[in-house]
C-alpha cells in the first residue's frame, strides 16, 4: 500500500518540509533496525527519474533501495514522492546504516575522552553522541551516494517496466546501468534551506573576514573546505610580498608609464629592490607551503578526516570492456587490456595535447607580431590613442589563452574518457596532468620567452600587469557574473511552485539548477596567480598587491556561487588538497631557477659584475652557484619546518594504534 497511488501526499511533503522534524512514517519504506525505527528523517538526496519510466520500475527501485545490504539492497530511506507515477525519489539514511558506513570510509569523530579516534560500529557507544547528528550533512549526503552507488547484482535479473535489452547481469553496477538505461536521470544531494541561509549570513553577506571554515565543512564537505581553507590561508600570505613590493616600488621609483618604459632600471636603488624581492619570492614561497601543510594536517584531525580508509576501487562510471574475472577481487566485471589503454595514450592523446601546445605556440607568434606593429604605430603617431593600442596585442593574446584553455579542459576531459581508466583516482590523476602541462605552457610559456630570449624587462612587467588586470576581471565575470545572469533570467522563471505541494516543488526546482563545475578551474586560477608570484615578481612587484585585492573579492564571490547558482556539489571526504599540494610545491621549487636567471636581465648587475673584473662565463658560473645556494637553503627550510605539528604526529600514530587494536580484537572473535 506503500507505493499505491494515493489522492494527495500533502501531510507527508509538509512534515519533509521541516527537514528533520518527524520520524520514520508514512510513505518512507520500512527499517528492520528497531533502534532506527523513532529517530527522525531528513530528506538527504533527490532522484531524478526518466520522463518514461513506468510505476512498476519505480517500486521496483524503491524496494532495492530499501532492502537490506544481505539481501543486494542499499539499506537506506525512500519516498516515491506524491504518487507512484512521479518522476522523484527522495532518499534518506537510518541511524545503522549511516554509522555502519562511517566506520568502512574510516572517518574519526570524537571519543568519550574528547580525542578523536577512528569510529567503531562495535564501540559506536563510547563516541560522543554516536547519533546521526556527529555526522555532519555533507558526510551523511556522501554515504548515502556511497551506498548507492555500491549497489551491485547478485545475480542476473531483468528490470520490471523495461524491455529484455535492459537485464542486470550478475555484478552489474546498478547504479550505473540505470543511469546508461535512462532510468535514472540525476542524483544530487538536496539543500537545507535553514543552514544555508546561517551559512550565507556568516560566510558572505555580513561584514566578517574570517570564514566560517568548520561550518562550510559541515555543510559542504572536507574537499569544499580544503579549497576555501586554502583561499584564505594563501590570500592573507600575500600580505607581507605585498607590503614589500609597494616599499620596493616606492623607493626605487619604479612606477612604469604606459609604454611599459622603466628609466630607474639601471639605478641602484631598483636593483637592490630586484634582487630583495627575488629572493624574498623564493623563501616565501617555501614557507607558506610547508605552513599549509602543517595547518592542512591539523585542519584534516579537526575535520575527522586523518585516517581515511583506502579501499579497492570500484569501476568507474563509464568504464567498459568485457566481462571477465578481476584477478583481484575474483569478480565478474569488465576488463580493459592495459596495452589498449596504452596505445590510445600514444596515438592518440599525446598528438592531441602537442595540438594545442602548437596552438600555444601560433597565439604567441602572433602576439610578437602584434606588439611589433603597435610599437611601430606609437612611433608614427605618438599619441593617447596610440599609447592605449600598445596594451591591446597583450589584451587579446590573454583572451585567446583563456578561450584556449576553456576548449582545451572539454578535449582533455574526452581524451581521459577515451583513454578509458577503471578507477576514478586513476581518471583524475591523468586529467589533471594532462590541464597542469597545457595550464603550465599556456599561461607560463610567453613569459619565460620574453624574459629568457627577448630578455626585454619592460616587456615582461607590461605583459605581467595586463595578466593581473585582464585575467582576473575575465575570471570574475566567467565565474559569477555569467552565471548569475543565466540564473536570474533563464532558470529563475522556469521555476514554479504549486499550492497544492510546495515542498515538492523546492526539491524539483533544485534540479533546474546547472550542477557545480568543480574545483578544479578554481585550483588552476590559484596556480596560475602563485605562478605569477612567485616566478616573476621581481620584475613586477605590485603582482601581490593585485592578487591581493582580487583574492578579497575572489573569496566571498566563491562563496557566493557555491550557495545560490548551482546545485549542491557531493563532497567526499579528504585529508588535504592532493595533487595540487604537489603543483604547488613544485612550482615553487621552479621559481628558485626563474627568480636567479631573471636577476641576470638587470643591466645595473651586469655592469657591476663586469666592473669586478668578471666575464660573461664567470657571471654564469655565478647564477649557478647561488641557485644551487638557493635550492639547499630551500631544501632545509622544508626540513626544518615539519609538515604537521608534532602533537598532531602522537595523534595520528595513537589512531592507527587503536585501529590495529580494534581490527585484532574483531580477528580474534571471529
Amino acid at each position: 500500500t506503500m507505493l499505491q497511488k494515493e489522492p494527495k501526499y500533502i501531510y507527508i511533503f509538509n512534515v519533509l518540509g521541516k527537514l528533520g522534524a518527524t520520524t520514520i512514517g508514512p510513505g518512507w519504506t520500512k527499517v528492520n533496525c528497531p533502534c532506527c525505527v523513532s529517530e527522525r528523517v531528513e530528506p538527504l538526496l533527490l532522484v531524478k527519474l526518466g520522463e518514461k519510466v513506468r510505476p512498476e520500475t519505480k517500486r521496483w527501485l524503491i524496494r532495492l533501495i530499501g532492502a537490506p545490504q544481505k539481501d543486494g539492497g542499499a539499506a537506506l530511506l525512500a519516498h516515491p514522492g506524491e504518487d507512484a507515477s512521479g518522476d522523484i525519489i527522495v532518499v534518506s539514511a537510518p541511524r545503522c546504516t549511516l554509522l555502519r558506513a562511517t566506520e568502512e570510509l574510516g572517518l574519526c569523530k570524537p571519543y568519550r575522552n574528547g580525542d578523536m579516534e577512528a569510529f567503531s560500529y562495535n564501540d559506536r557507544d563510547n563516541f560522543k553522541d554516536s547519533g546521526t547528528v556527529f555526522l555532519t550533512l555533507a558526510e551523511r549526503q556522501y554515504i548515502v551516494k556511497y551506498e548507492l552507488d555500491g549497489l551491485r547484482a547478485q545475480r542476473d535479473v531483468r528490470i520490471p517496466g523495461l524491455s529484455d535489452d535492459y537485464t542486470l547481469q550478475h555484478r552489474d553496477n546498478i547504479w550505473q546501468k540505470l543511469g546508461s538505461a535512462g532510468v535514472i536521470k540525476d542524483t544530487f544531494p538536496l539543500h537545507n534551506p535553514d543552514q544555508l541561509k546561517d551559512l550565507s549570513e556568516a560566510w558572505y553577506s555580513g561584514n566578517q573576514l574570517a570564514q566560517p571554515l568548520d561550518s562550510v565543512n559541515g555543510y559542504f564537505g572536507s574537499s569544499v573546505a580544503f579549497y576555501f581553507s586554502f583561499l584564505d590561508f594563501y590570500t592573507w600570505s600575500l600580505l607581507p610580498p605585498a607590503v614589500l613590493g609597494l616599499s620596493i616600488t616606492y623607493f626605487s621609483g619604479r612606477f612604469s608609464g604606459p609604454q611599459g618604459t622603466n628609466v630607474e632600471d639601471d639605478s641602484g636603488p631598483a636593483v637592490s629592490g630586484h634582487m630583495i624581492q627575488a629572493v624574498f619570492s623564493m623563501l616565501w614561497s617555501t614557507v607558506v607551503m610547508e605552513l599549509w601543510k602543517r595547518r592542512s594536517s591539523s585542519l584534516s584531525y579537526r575535520w575527522g578526516t586523518l585516517h581515511l580508509a583506502e579501499r579497492f576501487a570500484e569501476p568507474r562510471p563509464g568504464f567498459h570492456g568485457d566481462l571477465g574475472v578481476n584477478p583481484v577481487t575474483g569478480r565478474v566485471e569488465p576488463l580493459f587490456p592495459e596495452w589498449q589503454r596504452d596505445l590510445r595514450m600514444a596515438l592518440v592523446s599525446v598528438p592531441v595535447v602537442g595540438l594545442f601546445l602548437g596552438l600555444v605556440v601560433l597565439g604567441m607568434l602572433c602576439f610578437y607580431w602584434g606588439e611589433a606593429q603597435v610599437q611601430h604605430l606609437h612611433k608614427d603617431w605618438d599619441s593617447l590613442l596610440s599609447q592605449t593600442l600598445l596594451y591591446m596585442p597583450s589584451v587579446l593574446h590573454i583572451s585567446y589563452t583563456n578561450m584556449l584553455a576553456t576548449v582545451y579542459k572539454k578535449v582533455a576531459q574526452s581524451l581521459t574518457e577515451y583513454e578509458n581508466h577503471r578507477e576514478e583516482s586513476a581518471f583524475q590523476k591523468h586529467l589533471t596532468a594532462k590541464v597542469l602541462v597545457f595550464t603550465f605552457f599556456n599561461y607560463f610559456a610567453v613569459l619565460f620567452h620574453i624574459a629568457f630570449f627577448k630578455q626585454d624587462v619592460p616587456l615582461l612587467r607590461k605583459r605581467l600587469g595586463s595578466l593581473l588586470i585582464v585575467t582576473q576581471l575575465v575570471n570574475q565575470v566567467t565565474e559569477v557574473v555569467i552565471p548569475f545572469l543565466v540564473d536570474r533570467f533563464i532558470s529563475a522563471p522556469h521555476r514554479t511552485e504549486s499550492e497544492d505541494d510546495p515542498q515538492e516543488d523546492k526539491f524539483r526546482n533544485q534540479s533546474t539548477l546547472p550542477a557545480f563545475p568543480g574545483l578544479f578551474a578554481e585550483y588552476i586560477e590559484l596556480l596560475v596567480q602563485f605562478g605569477y608570484l612567485s616566478l616573476f615578481s621581481c620584475v613586477y612587484p605590485l603582482t601581490a598587491v593585485l592578487l591581493l585585492i582580487n583574492n578579497l573579492t575572489e573569496i566571498r564571490a566563491d562563496a557566493y556561487k557555491i550557495c545560490k547558482l548551482f546545485r549542491k556539489p557531493f563532497s567526499p571526504p579528504v585529508a588535504n588538497m592532493g595533487v595540487w599540494q604537489i603543483a604547488f610545491e613544485v612550482l615553487s621549487f621552479v621559481s628558485v631557477v626563474s627568480n636567479c636567471w631573471l636577476l641576470l636581465l638587470s643591466p645595473r648587475l651586469q655592469q657591476l659584475c663586469q666592473e669586478g673584473g668578471m666575464n660573461s662565463t664567470d657571471i654564469l658560473l655565478l647564477a649557478v652557484l647561488v641557485e644551487h645556494v638557493l635550492i639547499l637553503v630551500k631544501v632545509i627550510l622544508a626540513v626544518l619546518i615539519p609538515d604537521e605539528p608534532d602533537w598532531i604526529r602522537k595523534k595520528r600514530e595513537h589512531i592507527e594504534y587503536t585501529s590495529m587494536q580494534a581490527l585484532k580484537q574483531q580477528d580474534g572473535k571471529l
